[in-house]
């Protein structure tokens, strides 16, 4: 029975201290701190936080981001040389006319071959031109959902939006001034002269669509470009030239 009562005694003494530490702890962590009016599991609580972002930023860095991207892409592009002096880039003649190409080179007019796919990549150049009043059309539309979307997604995911969004206007915006850019520099002259000879002596007759191509390969390169720019802004803190960027961004 002795050794019962003292067993019971150690045990309410431990009880107690274990309650007292408790109780000293919960006191500490519960006092608000005087200069922040918060308590020590408050500041726990909220270091655990990834994110302070609204809504209402997410959509306007998104919105500032592709604006940022459309505009630098477009005035990158639209320069001499956007499109020709960038291997990635460059218009070349269709796959489909490797054959036409070559045959032709071999025939001593590998200058008037030569002449055909700077002027594609002229047009392609002053048509980036009219790029970025579209993409700034289709941001301006971009909802909180489009937003959360973006900001989780890829890294190109703001690119894929945008060709979702604009791939139609933009065909009717560059085709036009891509068939004035080809007059303008003789290039279906060249085109024609190109294929016009190549038809002499062969059996398979080809006739493509200069603009069409020109068109659907310019279109290529500026979203390849945008991508570009996306990921660039995404990456690296440098090119987030904003503090709204930096935010959401960083976040």
């Amino acid at each position: 029975m002795k050794q019962v009562t003292v067993i019971l005694s150690i045990l309410f003494f431990a009880f107690n201290s274990h309650a007292q530490t408790l109780k000293g702890i919960f006191k500490s962590t519960t006092t608000k701190d005087s200069a922040t009016g918060k308590s020590a599991i408050d500041n726990v609580l909220s270091s655990g936080s990834t994110s302070s972002l609204t809504n209402t930023e997410v959509v306007n860095g998104l919105k500032e981001a592709l604006t940022k991207g459309a505009e630098i892409t477009g005035n990158k592009l639209s320069l001499p040389d956007g499109f020709f002096g960038n291997q990635a880039l460059k218009i070349l003649m269709p796959a489909e006319a490797k054959q036409v190409e070559q045959t032709l080179r071999n025939m001593g007019m590998g200058r008037q071959v030569d002449n055909a796919i700077l002027t594609m990549n002229r047009a392609a150049e002053d048509a980036a031109k009219s790029a970025a009043p579209v993409f700034i059309d289709a941001i301006k539309g971009m909802s909180i959902t489009d937003a959360m979307n973006i900001l989780k997604g890829t890294d190109t995911a703001a690119t894929a939006y945008l060709h979702g969004k604009t791939v139609s206007p933009l065909t009717e915006a560059f085709r036009p001034v891509i068939e004035s850019s080809l007059k303008k520099v003789d290039a279906t002259r060249y085109w024609k002269s190109v294929f016009t000879t190549y038809n002499m002596v062969s059996v398979n007759k080809i006739n493509p669509d200069l603009t069409a191509y020109v068109t659907e390969r310019a279109l290529a390169g500026l979203f390849l470009q945008l991508g570009n720019e996306e990921k660039e802004i995404r990456k690296n803190p440098a090119a987030r030239t904003t503090e709204l960027l930096k935010k959401v961004f960083s976040n």
